[in-house]
């Protein structure tokens, strides 16, 4: 297989010498097209003069004449090549192009026999060649490892996919222009942080050279984002990269989409009306529906969402209270039969459990879980009535958290407490974020944050099984050598 693969590489470099002989350009730097193929399907005119470009995916000989199809981001279209009008040079030429090679056409539009809308080929122009045929001809990339890998290769093959990410960039677009114009401003804050803070999650460190200092990748943007409340911002947002030094999963990819989101004299009841107005709406925009389809299950986004207690469910399931340290929380998860191995779990060891019990429990329809543990909250404000739970949410759909939010935390006093609180419990001694704390003394207005993971709404949006199928490009492992696996085999 390999040397076929080889051979047909060979080949293609023969004829791009071939055209290189001839002094064609083979790879030039420009070409100016009057038409995306699309436009032409939908506005046909005959004999109308056009100038398109894309790449060939199919062809057909007929002697002295050839059919073939031709692509571009938009359709397909066939093209119509005779001999006898673009000369008997340039068909010998077209004859040397192989599939997976990009063209630039000219030409006029016509209708055959069948009705088929055509281009009557008048010039071509080689654009750029392709060494590498495309994979199992074009019908489709199968191999699910070569399709997270070489993403270029299940683009070209999969129009399904290419169709995923083109949703996908049109739901974060939809976003934006919502929050837009609801008064919010887009801004970026840094991916690098001094201490890594604003959500449960082991970091990546590196290090900066010149400055001789460690640093981190961001797991989250909520410390600097509050910051921009202090300094006046009263509404901000930032759909932004974070990362996570943890498992991957189909839920899990080590670099994800995050949107969040602060509004100033807000809370968390306004972050649960603002959050399924823009996943509904969203829906509805994009999907022209409200009812979709998620593993077979459906999620019916119409309506108000149901509620339900974190802290009455935690309590039904394992008998754990709000006021139990984790110790107790631990023992009394192990009393209920879960295998847990180390005998000190931090705060978000034992949420990652009990919300696997939530997430196996839930039915796909959309859920609000509200009365969180304070000790599980260090960021967010306490109840009034019941300072052991905090006003936050979490939206589960179709399984999945997909949401989360607080009425923020803007007591300098209190945040300094708990965060000395958590690092005393952490295994992983954290750095107290000082300048977070002198920002929350110059005053932050009372504010409401949403934070929603935009990889897991379009994985539900779209119908998608993994993460990896909304990521244009997921973190593998690096793929062995060929023959180091045959041997293991």
């Amino acid at each position: 297989m390999v040397m076929e693969l080889n051979d047909i590489i060979k080949q293609r470099k023969d004829k791009l010498k071939l055209f290189k002989d001839k002094g064609i350009e083979t790879y030039p730097h420009k070409f100016s097209r009057t038409h995306l193929i699309s436009e032409i399907l939908n506005n046909f005119q005959e004999n109308q003069q056009i100038t398109i470009a894309g790449r060939l995916i199919a062809k057909r000989a007929h002697g002295k004449a050839c059919f073939c199809d031709l692509k571009d981001q938009s359709a397909k279209i066939q093209l119509y090549i005779k001999k006898d009008i673009v000369g008997e040079d340039n068909f010998l030429l077209f004859q040397e192009l192989d599939i997976g090679d990009f063209l630039g056409i000219n030409g006029a539009m016509f209708k055959t026999h069948t009705g088929e809308l055509t281009v009557k080929v008048e010039s071509f122009v080689l654009l750029s060649k392709s060494l590498r045929p495309l994979p199992e001809k074009w019908h489709g990339l199968k191999d699910i490892q070569i399709r997270y890998r070489q993403r270029y290769i299940d683009l070209i093959s999969n129009e399904e996919v290419q169709k995923v990410f083109l949703m996908r960039s049109k739901i974060v677009s939809w976003i934006r222009n919502f929050l837009d114009k609801k008064g919010f401003i887009e801004v970026e804050t840094p991916m690098m942080h001094y201490i890594p803070g604003g959500a449960a999650g082991k970091p990546f460190k590196t290090y900066h050279n010149e400055l001789d200092m460690d640093l981190y990748l961001r797991i989250a943007p909520e410390l600097y984002l509050k910051r921009l409340l202090v300094g006046g911002f009263e509404k901000v947002y930032e759909i932004n990269r974070s990362f996570r030094n943890e498992g991957i999963s189909t839920r899990h990819n080590p670099e994800f989409t995050m949107l969040e989101l602060y509004s100033a004299y807000d809370n968390y009841e306004d972050m649960m009306s603002l959050c399924q107005e823009m996943i509904a709406s969203c829906a509805k925009e994009i999907l022209g529906k409200t009812t979709l389809t998620f593993a077979g299950k459906e999620i019916n986004l119409s309506g108000k969402w149901q509620t339900r207690s974190f802290a009455e469910a935690v309590n039904e399931k394992f008998g754990i209270d709000a006021g139990d340290d984790v110790k107790t929380m631990l023992k009394k998860l192990k009393a209920k039969g879960r295998e847990i191995k180390e005998e000190k779990l931090s705060r978000m060891q034992i949420v990652r459990i009990i919300e696997e019990f939530l997430q196996e429990d839930q039915s796909a329809l959309p859920v609000f879980f509200t009365d969180y543990f304070s000790i599980l909250c260090p960021l967010a404000k306490n109840k009034k009535d019941n300072p052991l739970l905090s006003e936050r949410f979490e939206l589960f759909m179709g399984g999945m958290e997909v949401a989360n939010a607080y009425s923020e935390l803007n007591d300098p006093i209190e945040q300094r407490s708990r965060f000395m609180e958590e690092i005393r419990d952490e295994k992983d001694k954290k750095e107290l974020d000082e300048d977070y704390v002198a920002a929350l003394e110059y005053g932050m207005p009372p504010a409401g944050g949403l934070g929603i993971g935009i990889d897991r709404l379009v994985m539900i949006f779209l119908d998608q099984p993994s993460i990896r199928d909304v990521v244009l490009f997921p973190l593998l492992r690096i793929e062995k050598d060929k023959k180091e696996k045959e041997e293991k085999e």
